[in-house]
């Protein structure tokens, strides 16, 4: 891995590390939609490599390897934020879904079904399931759920202060509750996906084979399922308290 020079031999260095990244850029194709080009991934993750092979002092080996795999998910992650992959108008139509879903529960005191959203919607449940799939990567928690102003855009969502990550909120005791708690009440295909998912680590293609459906079957019952997480958790009440939007804990209330 050395020239004659004894310095790092950096093309040799990246043709061995090639496959990191395009197995990490497959890895994230499968949370992403289809709209999403490999190539530009596998790019983004090459100049995380590099920057990772100037900027590691340690010599190589597994720790390298570790430290250089957070680089390329990184650069891949920056490449997605420069070009917003889940446009405006799809996250209004999800939050759409997520406000039918909130309502539909209230007036039936259930889990309300496609065809009673799509009916909600006001709309034929083949467009109601094709916008579920075209909304392939819809996350559950977005920066934007810290201040729900419609104004906002991508970029404010993902390049905040570190007091206003995502992962605090969902590290938040009372969010994690509320969490398990709306799993609990999705309906039993939407639980096996999840769990599927997020804890066999299936991918979609896989999952369709557990459950004898189709790969965009599996997106389209993802998406609502995700939907219905956002809709018990910020449509049924804040996610957390107004100090804890700007990134610090709530104030405890004064003895009596």
């Amino acid at each position: 891995m050395y020239d004659a020079n004894g310095k790092l031999d950096k093309s040799n260095l990246v043709e061995a590390y090639a496959p990191l990244v395009k197995r990490i850029a497959f890895q994230l194709m499968s949370k992403l939609p289809a709209s999403v080009d490999v190539d530009d991934l596998i790019q983004n993750g090459m100049m995380g490599l590099l920057d990772a092979l100037g900027r590691y002092e340690q010599g190589l080996g597994a720790q390298f390897e570790t430290y250089a795999a957070q680089r390329i998910r990184g650069a891949m992650l920056d490449g997605l934020r420069e070009n917003d992959w889940l446009p405006r108008s799809l996250r209004r139509d999800m939050r759409r879904i997520e406000s039918a879903i909130h309502s539909l529960e209230q007036q039936f005191g259930r889990q309300p079904s496609e065809t009673e959203l799509a009916a909600a919607l006001d709309m034929p449940l083949e467009d109601y399931q094709r916008m579920l799939q075209d909304a392939r990567g819809h996350q559950l928690v977005y920066l934007e759920d810290f201040n729900r102003d419609e104004d906002d855009d991508y970029l404010e969502r993902h390049f905040a202060q570190e007091d206003s990550n995502p992962l605090d909120l969902l590290e938040d005791a009372d969010m994690r509750r509320r969490l398990v708690e709306a799993i609990e009440h999705l309906p039993e295909r939407e639980q096996m996906v999840m769990a599927l998912y997020y804890d066999e680590e299936l991918n979609l293609r896989e999952i369709g084979e557990v459950l004898g459906v189709t790969e965009s079957r599996v997106c389209q019952l993802h998406s609502q399922a995700v939907a219905r997480l956002r809709a018990c958790i910020f449509e049924g009440g804040a996610a957390m308290p107004a100090a804890r939007k700007r990134g610090r804990p709530p104030k405890k209330p004064a003895p009596n």
